[in-house]
């Protein structure tokens, strides 16, 4: 089964444990301290839309994507009861162009672990920087390898993981180790992967 259909299915079934009904606040934390300033934003894979919804109400001129009709209809019902505006579209990134680029930054909860061979990441990396403008941001919040875990969770990928995907495309500002913004008592930990667009890439 591949990702957009197993996602896909999951929204359909009610198992998004993910959804958890408001922004990550590595997502808040990040755009505040580093003072990344309002500008057209990609959020891919962007779910109901909180993220989207989030980066709009601080003025940031958002297309929220993903591959679920469920998600994307839920995240359109979310924006108008927060009056806010921003564009949402069903469409599979990782083969078609999304209208609106150049973006500014880009962000990923969760979208860029899920794929498994360094190839289908590197991949990722490249689409994601032929989206930004020169010298554009991307912060991508990926499942940490450095949990040892018994139940279920989201992917979990090493630094080296990350690092060998995005260099040839992106220059990491930073790489912390997190958790998961989330309703659980113990919540997955997670690298926060901030990164600036190479001037060849």
């Amino acid at each position: 089964m591949t990702i957009e259909k197993r996602y896909k299915k999951r929204y359909e079934t009610g198992d998004t444990p993910w959804d958890i009904g408001k922004p990550d606040f590595n997502l808040i934390q990040t755009v505040t301290t580093m003072a990344i300033k309002p500008c057209k934003a990609l959020d891919i894979g962007c779910g109901t839309g909180d993220n989207s919804i989030w980066l709009s109400q601080k003025n940031f001129d958002v297309i929220g994507i993903d591959t679920s009709e469920i998600a994307i209809q839920k995240a359109i019902e979310k924006a108008s009861k927060a009056n806010v505006k921003c564009t949402f579209i069903v469409i599979d990134f990782l083969i078609n162009k999304i209208e609106g680029a150049p973006f500014g930054f880009a962000f990923d909860r969760g979208c860029f672990h899920s794929l498994n061979s360094d190839e289908e990441r590197k991949s990722f990396a490249e689409n994601v920087a032929a989206h930004l403008e020169k010298d554009g941001l991307w912060l991508s919040i990926v499942g940490n390898a450095d949990e040892q875990r018994d139940g279920p969770g989201p992917p979990q990928r090493t630094a080296r993981d990350i690092v060998s995907s995005v260099e040839p495309y992106f220059e990491i500002l930073s790489l912390v180790s997190s958790h998961f913004g989330s309703n659980r008592p113990n919540p997955p930990r997670a690298w926060v992967c901030l990164m600036r667009k190479r001037r060849f890439a």
